[in-house]
């Protein structure tokens, strides 16, 4: 017994041995990228591309970046952090669960208003808007506004437009941009606050105004290698997002690219 067992491990030593460094690196399935929820159709598009391109696989978690930075901060499995605003990246930083010399800032976004595709809503966003006319006995969605970047980034904007005190009895809170987004799309909500790059991704809603930049933070996806990263491939990963073959994968789902790298 002890001997097929020597001539076993001596088998798999000789395939191991067989195989290129490159096959070696082929095994691996990829980093493990926690990214904000708003990232996934564009995301998803680049991750495809990467593995036909390396063989290496992704494997992405999609949720709230609140959520997300928390569960980093309990220490969840995960190689690498797109945060969909910068506040939640320093947060993570200032904890010391990011390596530094990686973080740059990814992309851009805008904020839009939306309603379901057969609306006949029409509107120009500008200070004292008629918002919560236009919402009547519906409901506005939008992502928490205590935590959600684009809930934060929402709510931002009401205060600055001077529309807030009108609708925030009259909010339908989700828990990520994304599900803001299927409330409208399943018009459950006459309306929604967004990304643009949300509106794109989604053919059941159309975008009815465009927040003014100046009346929110701007919207930056700041990203960066965790600390406790182990999987070789994350740093060739992260510098996939930012090349120029990235690049058209995340302007057609509507963001702007930025690598501040």
């Amino acid at each position: 017994m002890r001997i097929a067992n020597r001539l076993g491990a001596l088998a798999v030593l000789a395939l191991l041995v067989a195989l290129s460094p490159c096959q070696l690196l082929a095994a691996d399935k990829g980093p493990t990228v926690f990214a904000a929820a708003s990232l996934k159709s564009a995301l998803d598009a680049v991750a495809g591309d990467w593995r036909k391109n390396t063989g290496h696989e992704a494997v992405i978690s999609y949720a709230a970046t609140s959520s997300l930075a928390e569960q980093i901060e309990q220490e969840a499995g995960a190689d690498v952090f797109i945060s969909a605003d910068l506040a939640w990246m320093d947060y993570v930083a200032e904890r010391h669960l990011i390596d530094p010399k990686t973080r740059f800032n990814l992309l851009a976004n805008q904020l839009v208003l939306i309603a379901p595709k057969d609306s006949a809503v029409t509107v120009t966003i500008k200070p004292g808007f008629p918002l919560a006319k236009l919402l009547g006995e519906g409901r506005l969605a939008i992502a928490g506004v205590d935590a959600v970047p684009a809930g934060k980034y929402g709510k931002a904007s009401l205060q600055s437009l001077g529309v807030w005190d009108s609708v925030k009895g009259k909010l339908a809170q989700a828990e990520n941009v994304r599900a803001a987004l299927r409330l409208v799309s399943r018009a459950e909500a006459p309306l929604g606050i967004v990304y643009a790059s949300d509106a794109t991704a989604d053919p059941n809603v159309k975008v009815v105004g465009v927040f003014p930049e100046d009346s929110h933070p701007p919207i930056v996806y700041p990203a960066a290698k965790l600390a406790r990263s182990r999987s070789p491939g994350t740093d060739g990963f992260l510098d996939y997002l930012c090349s120029p073959a990235a690049a058209p994968r995340f302007k057609e789902n509507g963001f702007t690219v930025i690598d501040s790298r």
